[in-house]
């Protein structure tokens, strides 16, 4: 053979020159090649996890082929390369090139020897069979030939002609065949001269030929097929990673993207896809081949990048898929979770979904904008049932893709406790990152998006799932102190549930050893979820409906503007094209609200919230009875007045997320919530109301009476709601739910904010259509009469504060249709020009708002007095209430019938829903409950501003007339009319009697003659107790100096009531005398 290289030679040297690490490097001293670092290593096997795999390594290893390229007269010397991983060495010679020679491996001579013979191994099989059976299969598999006339195969399948290794073949005296040993440098010929096909296309194809190949035989270590086929398989899977790593080995130029990226989004079972074996085999190289890991790490992280950019219109799908099936190597998990790319703390908050491992794939929703328009194009021109449709549409592909997310993520978690440790620590990573989703006024650009955060609270409700069973028998796993052990979840800057910022950091600067269990790590990641992705997604679902609603009115106003320019084109055009932008806007908006009520009113997944809600319910209230064992024991209230300081350090949310999610269920979807999850809801509203100063802010004790509230809304097939039954069955309501009413009822006088005053009203709508839902219940009546005989104080500041807003609301509506009445009949003169048309119209349109929303309110709290007066008339004519229930009657009956009472009418009363006739008819029943009360009678008759004896004839008529009342109520009506009238007689001839009374038996407030004065200690004044409690009631202050004052302070003025009673014995003897002695007794004026 010529010692002058050939073409192919030199080609061959350069590509083998490439694949070595470094050139051979010449020592001073012997001039002799050192080799590198790299070289000394062995060649690595493929990993294995079987004995019969190592077995068959072996055997591989004794009997491969070696290539040797080094020149009979020269020591080889030792160069890395690719070529290791083949069981190949690469020898280039000083100064020449190199030849190829076919010698077994074990073999130290430059010469050509005789191939083993196989007989020797298998005596079954003739050595030209087996031969013969290896240029077949290994023709076929990877679509080779050694023979320049057969270029296809018998199906018709191109063969690739390889003459490069049928010359060395010949070279060195072999038959010409394919074999293991030639394999190698017949794919490398093959695949460098395919024209268009990729290397890496035509290669997967011969991997998916080979492994159905290997499938089909019997594992045997004793077959020499079995063997041949190993060696194949191996040889296929090294040149494919070298096709994806090194692309320029075949003469490819490197690309920027990673080449297995589109393999990992094709079909497994198709020829260009990455099958469940290839992954396998090459996993099972990782610690061998950082190269190996490197590439498909990064195939992945491309496949994270090009998804970043798509949404739920496009197809990712096959990127769902491609990570689904990487995730279920643990070994490629764990390779995956140590990249950056899975977890950069660096990333800002909007960017998490876009420049995160998982972030992509979690971004994909209906909530991404493109999307929410293909679902809802068009929205106004929508009927319900199309936007039904797509709404169901909607969940369930959202549902799918959610099931493939916690899939993948479960996997993550499986794969080893790494791996578990770095999704837990992306997990918290986002909540913590996202704390502005949950601030006042919320810039979307520089958060997450709804629809990331959202599959992500539904993840984690998932992964709670396990641990939630009915019977709460893992609840002791859930470690509060994992709060004070350095936690994942930052709570360092929230709102605690009762304690300020100096407190909790003196709390949590106290931390505790150990390590937080799984079950409390998701437990605690999975509320802060809930707070900054499916409650923060429903708080904005409430703004979206209110701005929109101020866009279609902003619209309606600009469409009275257009007349201004139907004479000047250009601006018409301008007005038109800014008027379409608005709409535009408007469409924008409806569709996302569409699509997020499509995505938050999905019965599956707040289904499941709700089960994870009942575990915090069930969590909170074992933490504020310490040692109870609840719900094995029963609760009982109140609670101790000690609260534990790890309750009181709580961020305020985890109980926030529960009012909110509750809320939004109870009044969107109520057929979801279970009997029992009824009950513990109940039993956490009533708990926190009962014993209110557990929590420090009203707006959250407020959330707990709205649940309530919308709980007793009459649903299909349930009079009074979802909660409405088991208000009036469960007894821990029966018991606890009065009191806790009654005592909010108190505390929302004073809320501490600045709307507190029309906040209170909002509250206690609320409470007032609860108690009129459980009313008919016996037991609430015998508990409010309980109320009023045991807590009398508290009692007495109940009915105080109803007859404040009694007095206030009715007020407030009367005068409001007196204003409606005079400005309809002003906007209705045809003289008034169209300036002050316009005004007069918003200031009706103003009055007609304000109309509405007290005349609610109004219609309630009036229908409470009633049902409250009726219950318990005894309480209602105590001497601190009784003088300002009948001023605020005999004031309001004046207003109804009196002389102005004609402002009263306007057109179509019902609008406001202002009954008058109802309204009469109610404040009537009030005067008849309390009929037995002489007190009463004195009390109304006393008034000297609004009792008008015309009046209450005036009633009797509309009553009458109109048939509003029966006739007995009538009856009832005119007697107690007549008593009102002699009262008055009596009470005027009582006064003549006593004449001028000394200014020092007057009540300082009242003007009246004092009958149990007492002395304020502050400023030194006697008053009367009723005087001074009434005012109590509502004034916590000395009305003369503005000291605080507690009505036990008061000291009894014994030497002034003394004088007062002889000032009147005196004035009665007097009257006696100048009777004659048989004028009877002076009427007894005392309202006590």
């Amino acid at each position: 053979m010529s010692d002058v290289p050939s073409e192919a030679d030199k080609i061959r040297n350069k590509r083998l020159a490439k694949l070595g690490n470094q050139a051979p490097v010449r020592t001073e001293e012997t001039g002799e090649s050192a080799p590198s670092p790299a070289a000394t290593s062995q060649p690595q096997p493929s990993l294995t996890s079987s004995p019969d795999d190592a077995l068959l390594r072996d055997i591989s290893e004794q009997s491969k082929p070696k290539i040797d390229t080094s020149s009979p007269s020269t020591a080889p010397a030792s160069t890395p390369s690719p070529f290791s991983q083949l069981g190949m060495s690469s020898r280039i010679p000083n100064g020449t090139a190199p030849r190829i020679n076919i010698s077994p491996a074990g073999s130290q001579q430059s010469k050509p020897v005789q191939r083993p013979d196989s007989r020797a191994k298998s005596p079954l099989v003739s050595k030209e069979s087996l031969e013969a059976w290896e240029d077949k299969i290994l023709g076929g598999i990877f679509r080779l030939t050694l023979r320049s006339d057969t270029l296809h195969d018998t199906h018709g399948n191109n063969l690739h002609y390889v003459p490069g290794v049928k010359e060395d073949l010949e070279d060195q005296g072999e038959r010409v065949r394919l074999g293991t040993g030639v394999l190698d440098q017949a794919i490398l010929e093959a695949a460098s001269n395919l024209g268009s096909i990729n290397p890496l296309d035509y290669l997967l194809a011969c991997w998916k030929r080979v492994s159905r190949q290997l499938r089909g035989m019997k594992i045997s270590t004793s077959d020499p097929k079995y063997t041949i086929m190993k060696e194949a398989r191996r040889i296929c899977m090294s040149y494919c990673m070298f096709a994806a790593t090194m692309p320029d080995m075949f003469g490819r130029e490197p690309t920027s993207v990673n080449p297995l990226t589109q393999h990992l989004l094709v079909d497994p079972e198709d020829d260009r896809g990455i099958c469940h074996d290839f992954l396998t085999e090459a996993i099972s190289r990782f610690e061998d081949d950082e190269s190996t890991k490197d590439a498909l790490v990064e195939a992945v992280i491309e496949l994270s990048r090009q998804l970043a950019s798509m949404s739920m219109n496009d197809n990712y799908k096959p990127y769902v898929l491609a990570l689904r099936n990487a995730a279920r190597f643990p070994a490629f998990v764990n390779a995956l979770v140590q990249s950056s790319h899975f977890l950069d703390h660096t990333v800002a908050p909007q960017d998490i979904e876009k420049n995160t491992l998982l972030g992509p794939y979690f971004q994909i929703s209906p909530l991404q904008g493109d999307v929410t328009t293909q679902y809802f194009s068009s929205p106004k021109t929508r009927d319900r049932g199309y936007i039904i449709n797509s709404q169901r549409a909607l969940r369930l592909t959202l549902q799918t893709h959610q099931t493939e997310l916690l899939e993948i993520v479960n996997n993550f978690l499986r794969a080893s406790t790494a791996a578990r440790e770095r999704i837990l620590d992306w997990f918290a990573f986002v909540v913590n990152a996202n704390h502005k989703r949950r601030a006042m006024q919320v810039d979307q650009k520089a958060v997450a998006s709804d629809g990331f955060m959202v599959n992500l609270t539904t993840c984690l409700d998932q992964l709670c799932e396990p641990f939630m069973d009915a019977r709460f028998s893992k609840i002791d796993r859930i470690d509060v102190d994992y709060l004070r052990r350095h936690p994942r979840v930052d709570i360092r800057e929230e709102t605690k549930i009762n304690a300020d910022q100096s407190t909790s950091d003196r709390f949590y600067e106290q931390t505790v050893g150990g390590t937080s269990n799984f079950i409390s790590e998701v437990f605690f990641l999975t509320l802060a979820a809930h707070h900054y992705g499916t409650e923060a997604a429903n708080t904005k679902l409430g703004q979206l409906e209110k701005d929109l609603k101020h866009m279609e009115k902003q619209i309606e106003k600009f469409e009275l503007e257009r007349h201004k320019f139907v004479n000047h084109p250009a601006q018409l055009k301008m007005f038109e094209a800014h008027l379409k932008k608005y709409k535009d806007q408007i469409d924008r908006g409806l569709s996302y609200k569409y699509a997020v009520q499509g995505v938050l009113l999905d019965d599956l997944s707040q289904a499941r919230s709700m089960q994870f809600m009942r575990y915090v319910i069930v969590w909170l209230l074992r933490l504020v009875t310490p040692g109870l064992d609840f719900p094995r024991n029963p609760l009982s209230l109140p609670l101790q007045e000690e609260q534990s300081e790890v309750f009181k350090c709580l961020p305020e949310y985890f109980l926030e997320i529960v009012v909110d999610n509750f809320r939004f269920t109870v009044r969107n979807m109520p057929h979801i919530l279970s009997s029992t999850q009824s009950d513990e809801l109940v039993m956490l509203c009533i708990t926190f109301l009962r014993s209110s100063e557990y929590i420090k802010n009203p707006y959250l004790k407020s959330g707990l009476v709205t649940i309530l509230f919308y709980g007793i809304w009459e649903t299909y097939g349930r009079k009074k709601g979802i909660l409405g039954d088991v208000l009036n069955s469960l007894p821990f309501a029966t018991e606890h739910l009065l009191h806790a009413l009654m005592k909010f009822y108190i505390e929302a006088e004073n809320t501490g904010t600045h709307t507190q005053f029309f906040d209170k009203f909002h509250i206690r709508y609320e409470i007032f259509k609860i108690i009129d839902c459980v009313w008919s219940n016996t037991i609430y009546r015998e508990r409010l009469a309980q109320e009023a005989k045991l807590n009398l104080d508290f009692f007495v500041r109940f009915v105080n504060l109803l007859l404040n807003d009694v007095t206030f609301v009715l007020d407030e509506s009367l005068t409001a249709f007196t204003q409606i009445h005079d400005l309809q009949n002003e906007v209705e003169d045809s003289s008034l020009d169209q300036a002050a048309r316009t005004e007069k119209e918003e200031a009706l349109a103003q009055a007609e708002g304000k109309a509405k929303s007290y005349m609610e309110l109004t219609n309630q709290t009036v229908a409470m007095l009633k049902l409250f007066t009726e219950a318990l008339a005894e309480s209602f004519t105590m001497p601190e209430i009784v003088q300002r229930l009948a001023d605020m009657l005999d004031y309001n009956l004046d207003v109804m019938v009196g002389p102005k009472s004609q402002n009263l009418v306007v057109r179509n009363p019902a609008q406001y829903d202002f009954r008058p006739k109802i309204l009469l008819s109610q404040l009537v029943d009030v005067y008849l409950n309390l009929r037995e009360k002489d007190n009463f009678h004195l009390a109304v008759a006393r008034d000297g501003r609004s009792y008008k004896p015309a009046n209450f004839e005036k009633a009797t008529k509309i009553l009458g007339g109109r048939s509003v009342k029966s006739a007995d109520e009538l009856a009832l009506w005119t007697t107690l009319c007549e008593k009102f009238k002699a009262a008055k007689e009596a009470d005027d001839q009582a006064e003549e009697d006593l004449g001028e009374v000394p200014e020092d038996f007057l009540d300082p407030l009242m003007y009246t003659l004092m009958e149990d004065p007492v002395f304020l200690p502050t400023s030194k004044v006697s008053i009367d107790r009723s005087t001074i409690r009434s005012h109590l009631l509502s004034d916590p202050n000395d009305p003369f100096n503005r000291a605080p004052l507690k009505i036990e302070d008061v000291v009894p003025d014994t030497d002034l009531k003394a004088r007062i009673q002889a000032f009147k014995a005196e004035k009665k003897g007097k009257r006696t005398v100048e009777g004659g002695g048989g004028g009877g007794e002076m009427m007894d004026t005392s309202t006590g």
